[in-house]
């Protein structure tokens, strides 16, 4: 948690972080109530500063706050904001018409908040979106910074300015490397009849529902919520590799009902 390490501070490294902690001072409080920490004479007055204003911002909890960790946070640290600022989660990950530049389009996003899943779809209700991601104070994505975030700014027009929790960096980290799926599976998360459907798959099923084709729109979006229903368990699985252990927030079913012969029909063009 936030309140067992001092990376966020300006001056602290990893080493330094390492060297407070071999001195016994593996919180804020200890090292708030220590005379004299183990740190450069010119640092401590920073140090000292820091962690009252991080105390000051953790017992407010606002946005604005989780905000203020997620930017001084390296991003393989990041999984520190989630015990604090969970119930104020949007799970997001977005669809794209698989293009680039002026032609890149969001085709759908899935918003969950650990417990209730929203669809936005192109064309259709897509501009709900940026108010109902406002609501939240944390986002959390898979590989977010690279490829959510960006077409969501560009594409969508609006600044997106929040605390992020990208899990991809974290879970390199804990030599959890690969894509969301990968990962998922490694640690016993399946998809059952979505399993193999991947991002190529999602460009296929938007372009079969422009032209009409009858399930191919519930497909996808079963598809895109299935990236977002399994973050919260991987935001719970960092914690617990770190030490800490938090209540499961259960199994919400995805709410869609994907096409058989749709999939059927994708695992054949995979094939060939």
């Amino acid at each position: 948690m936030l309140t067992s390490g001092f990376l966020h501070l300006p001056g602290i490294g990893p080493a330094t972080d390492a060297k407070l902690r071999a001195a016994g001072l593996d919180n804020w409080e200890k090292a708030l109530a220590h005379p004299a920490p183990p740190l450069n004479p010119a640092t401590l007055a920073d140090f000292r500063r820091g962690l009252l204003e991080s105390q000051e911002r953790l017992d407010r909890l606002g946005p604005d706050d989780a905000l203020w960790f997620s930017e001084r946070l390296p991003p393989r640290e990041q999984w520190r904001l989630f015990p604090h600022f969970r119930s104020s989660a949007a799970y997001v990950d977005i669809e794209t018409n698989g293009l680039g530049g002026r032609e890149a389009v969001v085709t759908a996003i899935s918003l969950y908040d650990g417990k209730n899943l929203r669809s936005y779809v192109n064309g259709r209700d897509l501009e709900g979106f940026p108010e109902d991601l406002s609501r939240h104070s944390l986002l959390v994505t898979w590989n977010g910074r690279a490829f959510d975030l960006p077409f969501i700014r560009r594409c969508l027009r609006i600044p997106a300015r929040m605390a992020h929790l990208d899990l991809l960096p974290v879970f390199r980290a804990m030599n959890l490397r690969g894509g969301l799926k990968k990962v998922e599976k490694s640690l016993g998360l399946d998809r059952d009849e979505l399993e193999g459907v991947d991002g190529l798959d999602a460009v296929r099923l938007w372009r079969e529902h422009q032209i009409g084709v009858p399930g191919a729109l519930e497909t996808l979006l079963a598809y895109n919520a299935a990236d977002v229903l399994s973050l919260e368990r991987l935001c719970l699985h960092a914690c617990a590799t770190h030490g800490l252990e938090l209540p499961s927030g259960g199994k919400t079913r995805n709410p869609y009902r994907a096409d058989i012969s749709i999939l059927a029909r994708l695992k054949a063009w995979r094939k060939i």
